[in-house]
């Protein structure tokens, strides 16, 4: 029996006590977000911290401004060998509404659905405990039946993801030398679906931004200034409405500058996968047409195009009843989804420009300083990591992983690119209907127990001992 079969059949043999440690995790409530919480999360980090030294690693709880980072160890695969950091969060979102959980979200349910499959239903099931289980368990196979295992490696485990992450670029930057490795691996993303793997390889880059304006000194009464007076509301409503063209191109200076064209064969290769747009609109409980830029598919739009979306807005009185004033100031908050290499810097400054021009006289505008700004991020399909990892994937699942995009962004992916210089590699299994964020997330077994074996898959390819 290979080193690679006698790690598979530890992972199947032990697949229950893999479970229940994933259970003990799910059971702390550490919910970043939330003051009440900071001592869950910190019982959190010292859990993984014990868990991992149990297992033979080097393994400490580092303490931030914020909540606790874990680092941990293991060298020893000799100085040949290639280095990985594994990344993954402990924290989790709060619960809320917690009346529309079915089961307590920190009580991990176990349930059989009709269709056979068996779920798990906790809060941080899949985002980001199950998923980041995959790994340690993957890696305590290969450390039980060898002693060790191929890789030197160092896992950081952030407990600040769900809340911004203020303190993971200072923890980088503090511990660059300590941290810096070939490549990263995180397992914080989806598989295309439960039966086929994927590899994410485009991110898109965010910037966010408020604008509050401002027109009379105080709210008035709308039948005594209604008609000469410039409405805030209004004035929103207008800006708002000349972000886009009647194309559905945004209208910002220099919006577009850094996107480049699809190629057409990455186009046929998203076409392949089946999913039109009336398949993707179903999913929400839409149909066609699909909104925004005219000449891509959804797919293309949520992959690799940018955007501007309207996140929030108010001005004025949003209570029951009428009270008729025009309101002293309105707001509204926007986010820009990037791609390729558009500076998230100069969009902002674009947006402030159009907006301020575009003021009526005497009306002011001031904006927020909390928002932030990332570039989009694209892993090279042709990196030997990507290519080790395809292999590995297509051999446990028997299908080739789909090499896909996520509309999304992991901040932590350019943050080890732009601070330890260093790519990463993003395999998850997740699915879509795991409501991550939502009331009843859940993961599936299968997805926790493939990822293992996948992952152990991965170490062993990495490591050279497949």
């Amino acid at each position: 029996m290979s080193r690679l079969d006698a790690v598979l059949e530890a992972i199947d043999r032990t697949h229950d006590a893999s479970m229940q440690r994933w259970f003990e995790l799910l059971r702390i409530p550490s919910v970043s977000t939330d003051p009440a919480h900071a001592a869950d999360c910190r019982r959190a980090a010292e859990y993984m911290a014990d868990l991992l030294s149990g297992m033979g690693l080097d393994a400490s709880v580092r303490d931030t401004p914020g909540h606790p980072m874990v680092v941990a160890h293991m060298d020893g695969a000799g100085g040949d060998a290639p280095r990985v950091l594994f990344y993954g969060h402990y924290d989790v979102q709060p619960v809320d509404p917690l009346e529309e959980w079915r089961t307590d979200p920190f009580e991990p349910t176990l349930v059989v659905g009709e269709d056979g499959r068996e779920r798990v239903f906790a809060r941080g099931a899949c985002d980001d405990k199950g998923q980041l289980m995959t790994f340690i368990e993957a890696l305590r196979a290969h450390i039980d039946v060898t002693g060790g295992q191929p890789l030197n490696l160092t896992i950081l485990l952030e407990g600040e993801e769900e809340s911004g992450s203020p303190s993971l670029d200072p923890f980088l930057e503090e511990n660059a030398g300590e941290l810096r490795a070939d490549i990263a691996l995180i397992c914080d993303t989806n598989q295309w679906d439960a039966d086929t793997p994927a590899i994410t390889t485009r991110l898109r880059g965010m910037m966010h931004d408020e604008a509050i304006v401002t027109g009379p000194r105080v709210d008035l009464h709308s039948g005594l200034y209604g008609g000469p007076v410039h409405n805030p509301n209004h004035v929103v409503a207008r800006l708002i409405a000349g972000l886009w063209d009647e194309r559905g191109r945004v209208t910002l200076e220099g919006f577009y500058d850094g996107v480049r064209e699809m190629p057409e064969a990455t186009r046929r290769a998203w076409a392949s996968l089946g999913l039109d747009d009336e398949a993707f609109l179903a999913e929400v409980g839409l149909v066609p047409p699909a909104a925004g830029e005219e000449g891509y598919t959804a797919l293309e739009k949520v992959w690799a195009r940018p955007t501007v979306e309207v996140n929030g807005m108010s001005g004025g009185y949003t209570g029951p009843g009428a009270k008729t004033v025009i309101p002293r100031e309105a707001f509204f908050k926007i986010s820009c989804r990037l791609v390729d290499d558009q500076d998230p810097h100069a969009i902002r400054e674009a947006f402030r420009r159009y907006v301020r021009e575009n003021l009526p006289a005497g009306m002011r505008v001031r904006f927020s300083e909390e928002g932030g700004a990332s570039p989009a991020v694209r892993v090279p399909e042709d990196l030997p990591a990507v290519r080790a990892a395809a292999r590995c994937l297509a051999d446990e699942w028997g299908r080739e992983p789909v090499m896909m995009g996520c509309g999304g962004s992991i901040p932590v992916v350019r943050s080890f690119k732009d601070i330890l210089d260093m790519d990463s590699l993003l395999v998850g299994f997740g699915l879509p209907d795991d409501a991550i964020h939502s009331p009843n997330e859940k993961y599936d077994v299968r997805s926790f127990h493939k990822g293992i074996r996948s992952w152990a898959r991965i170490i062993g390819a990495l490591g050279g001992a497949e």
